[in-house]
């Protein structure tokens, strides 16, 4: 994630616990939990920047979620992004905007592993 201003660890903890996001670990690091099916999954790190490697899509929209609560953009390795708009998450590829998904179908569906 990427944002014009450092992200501050009280500022990262008033954002998840507001949005039902959990956190686990210190201030220094740890772990980005969401639940889905009362099964607790990571999807970001915490060391004193937020970063993830997502390996469903379900990953990928909870990222979106937590960079757009936090003013951040989410940055792929390929340097794509991801937003969310409209109710879809975006793949952005410099003015080239493509459909990841509808948000609401993607944590529906839940945290089913990319096959390789």
């Amino acid at each position: 994630m990427e944002r014009p201003a450092p992200l501050a660890f009280a500022e990262l903890a008033t954002v998840l616990g507001q949005a039902g996001f959990e956190f686990r670990g210190s201030q220094e690091s740890g772990e980005v939990l969401a639940r889905h099916n009362g099964a607790v999954h990571a999807i970001a790190i915490w060391n004193g920047r937020l970063s993830g490697a997502p390996g469903s899509d379900w990953q990928v929209a909870q990222l979106a979620r937590v960079s757009a609560l936090l003013g951040a953009r989410l940055v792929g390795e390929d340097g794509e992004s991801y937003a969310i708009r409209g109710g879809l998450v975006e793949q952005l590829n410099g003015s080239v905007a493509y459909e990841f998904g509808k948000l609401d179908e993607i944590l529906s569906a839940g945290p089913t592993v990319w096959s390789q």
